[in-house]
């Protein structure tokens, strides 16, 4: 099925129901065509999204570092950058994207046609920056963009979600399609603060039952695991979900030299401390169990077109 086709079809029927068309002159209206037959299930991909609250905390370059990490470590993986207004996934690599998503809602192309190769064999979904109509998505066009990924051929062993800032649609949308959220944190009362926040909006309105913590430019872990005390603690106590501890990434020269040169740490630098943090933070994500999606009611990433490893649907 073509994907474009597929993403107006899904587009319609969010607004009017399965049957209806797109109408003339929508965002979407340049998708063409209609799904005509179910394709066969596919293997599961775990879908991780990286929020942070606050901006500023480190959120997109632990998503680059921690994608690259598991690409090298042999998996297939994607990086979607979801800060649709303010997109810099492509700039923290040193990338030039001639499409973005804004065209996949057009239907000018797939989402295929949309994977941008990185480093070790990488692949980023690049939003546009600067361009305020992608930055005013509503949720029907959000959700199509989420359930653009389940027409994939081959879907990736793990799909990495960079969210934006703040606790806008934007973000919680996509934060809470995700099998995993991880928040990132660092030690400043305003981050701790809006991570809270950020927790409570997924906890509350989207059922989110469990956030894993990374700490980032902090000294040790002893600092880290403190940061993940005092939020954990607050939220142990006021909301229904638990925070792990999921690792933690030092201050580093070497981090900040990389950002400059457009690269990621764990490739230009693969020996320093902040790029080693980010290696562990990998092998740990590969050992997390499988999410339960029994009871999920809330729009997902390959969500009705995955079947895990063991080939019972989820």
């Amino acid at each position: 099925m073509d994907q474009a086709s597929g993403l107006k079809r899904i587009f319609a029927s969010m607004i009017h129901g399965p049957a209806a068309e797109a109408a003339p002159g929508h965002q979407a209206s340049g998708l063409l065509g209609a799904a005509t037959t179910a394709p066969a299930p596919r293997r599961h991909c775990r879908a991780i999204a990286v929020a942070g609250g606050k901006g500023g905390v480190g959120k997109s370059t632990v998503a680059v570092n921690l994608g690259m990490a598991l690409s090298i470590a042999g998996h297939e993986v994607m990086l979607l950058d979801a800060d649709m207004g303010l997109a810099n996934i492509d700039v923290l690599l040193g990338l030039t994207p001639s499409r973005h998503i804004g065209h996949l809602l057009d239907g000018e192309c797939t989402l295929e046609e949309l994977l941008l190769p990185a480093p070790h064999g990488l692949q980023i979904i690049p939003a546009g920056s600067g361009a305020r109509r992608l930055a005013q998505l509503d949720n029907g066009e959000h959700a199509a963009i989420i359930r653009a990924f389940d027409e994939l051929a081959r879907p990736p062993e793990y799909l990495l979600v960079d969210t934006a800032a703040g606790l806008s649609d934007n973000v919680t949308m996509f934060a809470a399609a995700a099998d995993e959220v991880i928040l990132v944190v660092c030690d400043e009362p305003a981050s701790l603060t809006d991570a809270y926040g950020l927790t409570k909006v997924l906890s509350r309105d989207f059922g989110v039952r469990r956030i894993r913590m990374v700490a980032n430019m902090v000294r040790n872990e002893g600092d880290a695991r403190q940061l993940h005390h005092k939020l954990s603690r607050v939220s142990d106590r006021f909301l229904d979900v638990v925070i792990d501890f999921s690792g933690w990434v030092p201050h580093d020269e070497r981090l900040r030299q990389a950002i400059k040169r457009q690269s990621a740490v764990v490739d230009l630098w693969p020996s320093s401390h902040s790029a080693l943090a980010f290696k562990q933070m990998a092998g740990a994500v590969d050992t997390w169990t499988e999410p339960d999606r029994g009871g999920l009611d809330r729009i997902a990433f390959f969500g009705s077109r995955t079947t895990p490893a063991d080939g019972v649907p989820r």
